[in-house]
């Protein structure tokens, strides 16, 4: 997301140079295509050279890191650029051959991209990846790519010059504070829009299941929505009076829709179980759960996304008819772009683990709400004082309601009604001990009342692991034989390592055999660690014993690293 932002901005700077701006996306496009087919053979080689000659040599997690994300770059970044000069590239050629209509360009054109995008999701997901592989599919695309480049190319490379769109404008500095107030206007929606995004995709995860054909499902339907945005504005946005007054108003609708959401969530656990139900477990059953998902992601996120579907339109189109050229398509691109680059990271790294995903949605919503009050204002000669302040304290009240109001069951959440089609109860069947939603999962710790004496731990409403109260459970059986088997077969177990945290009580068992010098346990979530803890006695090593030692990483890259720091050969299993 980084190279499209970096990439439409580059577009916008420079597009008023370019005579024949399809020709140009055309050339893009055929680059793109160039990189998919030699992706792959680059991927695997450049990653097994990091893993075996770089990371070794490291020694440190945190550089490790670092390595990681810089490779990451250099593998991407390139083509991320390119791609996010096409949009800009593609619009601003189509409105030089249809200047008379170029709100309606651009919507049709965010509809058509977007309706792409959602299709996309679906095709490599369901049909690609399964008949043809990863690599034969970023193949595919790279293919499709080469030929829309040609295809575009045999079109439009006769084009006569046209000039740039308001061309008086578009070869000088337009960054005045009203033009810089709507590209910050642009970022604000796209920052809120994708703490939805992650918040309905956690939510979603404990409805629908947390598989990768429930991600898609997801984001599917998260694009469709602003396709559906886009479709819509594209048929009158060329006839508002006040553009800007109906970005205000859809800005305030889109808020409250995120916010019903919340109000909503609660009810499809209900719906899930009925449709689980209903369906044989055959595969005309799974194509029917999938396509039931599907509606309720829908369900969801439509509302919201159809009014962030129509945003850009707006905001681009305000600024190309106030004379700031073609210039505005790639800087509100860029801008919306970088938007939700902040609010994933913020929202993953800090709202969510520190305030849970009702905040995240909370937040988004207010932002949203307030952007459109202070639009409204903006242009309160066609919005009067009056309806502005009845505007706002709705606005307000609505927010507030659901923020002290309005709660998410954890008993729900952690019932797993994707897999058991069982909803339970937090009063009555699964009494909450601790609930947080972490950076890669939510985590809730309970009292199974409905199996009775059985402590489980889940992740994303799948349990993880049980600990009886008062008999053992037979997860216990499990979970203690994973550590004595392996101890029972080695002859001298100084360094063990243990994948995944769990309840810990296999950490614990293992910590018992005096002759292990280091049990080191590799986990992603570190709010599997904290609730775990509710466990006592039963795990008390794992916390206390100065032989265990938690590491919140990712597994690969903490072995590639402990080889070298231990002077172990990870490839060799008899090496002690």
């Amino acid at each position: 997301m980084g190279g499209i932002a970096i990439g439409a901005w580059i577009a916008s700077q420079n597009s008023h140079k370019i005579k024949n701006l399809l020709l140009g996306y055309a050339i893009v496009e055929g680059i793109i295509g160039l990189f998919a087919l030699f992706f792959h053979f680059t991927f695997v080689n450049a990653t097994q050279w990091a893993h075996f000659s770089i990371i070794p040599e490291i020694g440190s997690l945190a550089w490790v890191n670092v390595f990681k994300w810089t490779l990451a770059l250099l593998l991407i970044l390139p083509q991320s650029i390119l791609l996010g000069m096409t949009f800009p590239l593609m619009s601003a050629g189509i409105m030089r051959r249809f200047p008379a209509t170029p709100g309606a360009s651009i919507a049709i054109l965010y509809f058509s991209n977007s309706l792409g995008a959602a299709t996309g999701v679906l095709i490599s997901g369901f049909v690609l990846i399964s008949q043809v592989g990863l690599p034969s599919t970023v193949l595919t695309a790279g293919l499709i790519n080469i030929l829309l480049a040609l295809v575009v190319w045999g079109l439009c490379r006769q084009d006569v010059y046209r000039q740039p769109v308001s061309s008086t404008t578009t070869s000088k500095t337009t960054f005045n504070t009203l033009y810089l107030v709507f590209l910050l206007c642009a970022a604000l929606t796209g920052f809120a829009s994708f703490l939805y995004e992650i918040a309905w995709i956690r939510m979603l995860s404990m409805v629908l299941g947390s598989s990768t054909h429930s991600f898609e499902l997801m984001l599917s339907a998260f694009i469709l929505g602003l396709a559906i945005g886009g479709l819509w504005i594209k048929r009158h946005i060329e006839t508002l009076s006040s553009p800007i007054k109906t970005l205000g108003l859809v800005q305030i609708v889109m808020g409250v829709f995120a916010l019903l959401t919340l109000i909503s969530y609660n009810y499809l656990f209900e719906l899930m179980s009925f449709i689980l139900r209903a369906l044989s477990t055959t595969e005309q059953g799974y194509i029917l759960f999938n396509l039931s998902s599907h509606a309720i992601a829908l369900l969801v996120m439509l509302p919201a996304t159809i009014c962030a579907g129509m945003t850009l339109p707006l905001l681009t189109y305000y600024l190309i008819k106030k004379d700031h050229g073609e210039k505005a398509i790639g800087h509100i691109y860029a801008a919306n772009t970088l938007g939700a680059i902040i609010g994933i990271i913020i929202g993953v790294q800090w709202i969510m683990p520190q305030w849970g995903v009702k905040n995240l949605i909370t937040i988004g919503a207010t932002i949203d709400i307030l952007l459109g009050l202070g639009l409204l204002w903006y242009v309160s000669q066609t919005f009067s004082r009056i309806r502005w302040a009845v505007t706002v304290g709705i606005a307000i009240t609505w927010i507030i309601v659901n923020t002290l109001w309005v709660e998410l069951d954890p008993g729900r959440m952690s019932s797993g009604v994707y897999r058991y089609a069982k909803i339970y109860n937090e009063i009555t069947d699964n009494i909450s001990l601790f609930h947080k939603d972490g950076k890669t999962a939510s985590i809730d710790l309970f009292y199974d009342n409905y199996l009775k004496n059985k402590i489980v731990i889940s992740t994303n409403g799948k349990p993880d692991a049980g600990i009886g109260i008062n008999h053992p459970s037979s997860d216990e059986i499990t979970m203690i034989l994973l550590a004595a088997l392996p101890l029972a077969i080695h002859n001298n177990p100084k360094y063990v390592a243990n994948i995944g945290f769990g309840s810990g009580l296999t950490v614990n068992t293992l910590l018992h055999d005096p002759r292990i010098k280091q049990v080191n346990t590799i986990e992603i979530e570190s709010a599997m660690v904290e609730a775990a803890r509710g466990y006592g006695k039963s795990v008390e090593k794992a916390y206390i014993d100065p032989r265990s030692h938690i590491h919140i990483e990712d597994a690969k890259t903490f072995f590639t690293n402990y080889q070298k720091k231990y002077d172990v050969i990870i490839s060799e299993p008899s090496n002690p």
